[in-house]
């Protein structure tokens, strides 16, 4: 018997990375789950790989009209929402004093604005005891260089599990936040660069933490996966970190 057995959840940016990972388990334990990106070949790629029990909806979380097909499209198959694993987001490096009006509107429509409308859009479909979880960043808690408003946007997702909380304490919904530190996803490696430089940046991020290398994708899923289910049912408003010790010493 699984931990998530006849569960529907959403994963929202569930084609790669933590969210396709998250996927993964979350099928493995008896969850329906639908996954969302914002490329159509990526989602049906995500979707052939994980298999039965997986459902891919393309779209972004940025754009209303794709969210409430997104949830429409749910509402017909199933009627409800068991979790949500709001997930998808993007993160660009800039130096304050070279920060633009499109990193910051980019950055701040998928992290926040994205995240804030894919969990209130769903929450007509959440029945009493569901489930919400949020993806920060240990960024958010640190004051690495060059991260100002990224760091600002996964800041304010963790504010978001606190009052969320509270707004939905009647309804008995949990909400929670879990902060990966540096996890070696193909997004991840995109961003500190492919290079000799990018290489070498990857191996200067490992040894700054405590456990001495970077995560891997499982074990972020693993801990999701706790928040996500009746494992964690005394747990709501609460930050996990997942970063082997980076933000914590």
């Amino acid at each position: 018997m699984g931990k998530l057995d006849g569960k529907v959840a959403l994963i929202t940016g569930g084609t790669s990375g933590i969210g396709f990972a998250t996927a993964k388990v979350f099928v493995a334990e008896g969850a329906q789950v639908y996954v969302t990106g914002r490329h159509k070949d990526k989602v049906n790629a995500a979707v052939t790989k994980i298999g039965k029990g997986c459902i891919g909806v393309q779209g972004n979380v940025a754009d209303m009209g794709d969210l409430d097909g997104l949830f429409k499209q749910i509402a017909e198959a199933h009627e409800r929402l068991d979790i949500v694993f709001a997930n998808a987001g993007t993160a660009e490096y800039a130096q304050m004093g070279q920060i633009d009006e499109g990193h910051f509107e980019r950055i701040f429509n998928a992290n926040v604005k994205g995240l804030l409308f894919s969990v209130q859009k769903a929450l007509p479909l959440m029945r009493e005891g569901s489930t919400i979880v949020l993806t920060s960043s240990v960024v958010g808690s640190k004051g690495f260089s060059s991260n100002s408003v990224y760091a600002a946007s996964k800041a304010a997702i963790r504010s978001f599990a606190r009052t969320w909380t509270t707004d939905l304490r009647d309804r008995k919904i949990r909400v929670n936040v879990v902060s990966p530190g540096s996890i070696d996803t193909e997004g991840f490696r995109d961003l500190v660069g492919k290079s000799p430089v990018g290489q070498q940046r990857m191996t200067s991020l490992a040894k700054a933490v405590p456990i001495g290398r970077t995560g891997h994708p499982d074990e972020v899923a693993k801990a999701v996966l706790f928040l996500a289910s009746d494992d964690s049912s005394y747990i709501t408003g609460a930050e996990l970190f997942v970063d082997g010790g980076l933000g914590q010493v």
